[in-house]
């Protein structure tokens, strides 16, 4: 997917769903092959923030999480769904450095003090950390990707 300068990244992530329309009329776009139909509820994932891939993603991929909590095998393994069907090789772009596991820890640790639910301090980016990251990235003024950067960390 290609997803246009300007775009609300609030709307990103899990969190949020819109029919396959309703994104396209945000300027999202598939990149070498057709979208789908556009009364699909489809999310937009930013796996690596804004400056990575992005994907959409739709409710098979929700059934798949919900078997294996792991965001990074259920994207893989849908993303090799759809190489498997002639998908273009995705545009890895040029993502921001993200954190080290101890890194992750800390950033935990300040926004479970801020109030957020992050879960377990494990030092994984699972939803709910994923969540709180995007919710303090608006609140910072920072682009609200769900991405957890050192930039992050140092604003906290």
């Amino acid at each position: 997917m290609s997803i246009p300068q300007g775009l609300d990244l609030t709307r990103t992530g899990l969190r949020t769903q819109m029919r396959v329309s309703d994104w396209e009329r945000l300027g999202v776009q598939a990149r070498g092959v057709p979208m789908p139909s556009g009364r699909l509820n489809a999310s937009v994932i930013l796996p690596q923030g804004y400056r990575g891939p992005a994907f959409m993603i739709f409710d098979n991929f929700r059934v798949m999480f919900e078997w294996n909590q792991s965001f990074t095998y259920v994207v893989t393994a849908a993303y090799f769904a759809t190489r498997i069907e002639g998908a273009p090789i995705y545009d890895a772009g040029n993502p921001d450095q993200g954190l080290d596991q101890n890194g992750m820890r800390e950033l935990q640790r300040r926004l479970e003090a801020r109030g957020h639910d992050v879960g377990a301090i494990d030092g994984i980016l699972g939803a709910g950390t994923r969540a709180a990251v995007q919710d303090t990235q608006a609140q910072l003024g920072l682009p609200a990707d769900g991405w957890p950067t050192p930039e992050l960390l140092r604003r906290l």
